[in-house]
């Protein structure tokens, strides 16, 4: 059974947010990095020394795993980070910093 039945939730209308260019579908409510998860994409951002992915580990913003740059702020954390529309999301690399 789908989750949203089993809690007979009503979110309000779907909306498009963006990752690296590509359109993703996101509902009210949702986090950065559950709007993600539902789209299927579970990593998002490269370690710094080693270009490791990662992703969401903890989900509750106690780590830093979740990093991901949204509408051009870079070391959001995706698990704590509501989704609006329009958001503009992209994979983070290392720093989140440009240079």
């Amino acid at each position: 059974m789908n989750p949203l039945e089993l809690a007979g939730a009503e979110p309000g209308p779907a909306f498009t947010v963006t990752l690296d260019g590509r359109a993703l579908t996101a509902l009210p409510g949702q986090t950065v990095a559950a709007a993600l998860w539902t789209a299927g994409i579970t990593s998002w951002r490269t370690t710094r020394g080693s270009g490791r992915p990662r992703g969401v580990l903890c989900g509750i913003g106690v780590c830093f795993d979740c990093l991901v740059t949204v509408n051009d702020r870079p070391n959001q954390r995706a698990c704590l980070v509501p989704v609006r529309p329009g958001d503009t999301i992209r994979t983070q690399e290392g720093t989140g910093h440009d240079g």
